[in-house]
């Protein structure tokens, strides 16, 4: 079923995946956390911090997306990632801004919308640019 801005979601794809992929997923993802939570540990948490817009579990579902469907595929995961990744700097440096300045309520929710806002924009900008690209080929 397709929703909005053509984002397809297929429940029944849940099924073809196997309890190990889903134990590679969480291998990574805990994998990642723990380094972030290293790295933060001791360099500090600015430094740290830079590394909370890493998806965690991108590695693993990238690859599992590789396998199961094709390089176009995991290659739109991972615009996908890094377009969220871009937003949630946006988020943490709205963060670090206010913090000290608003409500934290206030700050959480303006971060939250300017992480939308930031994802979104950024999602229908690259969609725009593939499609005049597209629009170009031969």
């Amino acid at each position: 079923m397709n929703g909005p801005f053509g984002i397809a979601v297929e429940p029944a794809k849940l099924k073809q995946a196997k309890p190990k992929e889903y134990a590679v997923r969480f291998a990574f993802g805990g994998a990642i956390t723990l380094l972030t939570g290293l790295i933060a540990h001791y360099f500090g948490p600015l430094v740290g911090g830079l590394f909370l817009a890493f998806p965690a579990i991108l590695p693993a579902s990238v690859t599992l997306l590789q396998q199961h469907e094709d390089h176009h595929q995991a290659g739109v995961d991972a615009l996908g990632a890094a377009l969220g990744a871009v937003g949630l700097l946006a988020f943490a440096l709205l963060i670090w801004l206010l913090a000290e300045h608003l409500p934290a309520w206030l700050v959480i929710a303006l971060a939250a919308a300017l992480w939308f806002v930031a994802s979104t924009l950024l999602w229908v900008v690259s969609k725009r640019l593939h499609r005049d690209h597209q629009g170009r080929s031969p």
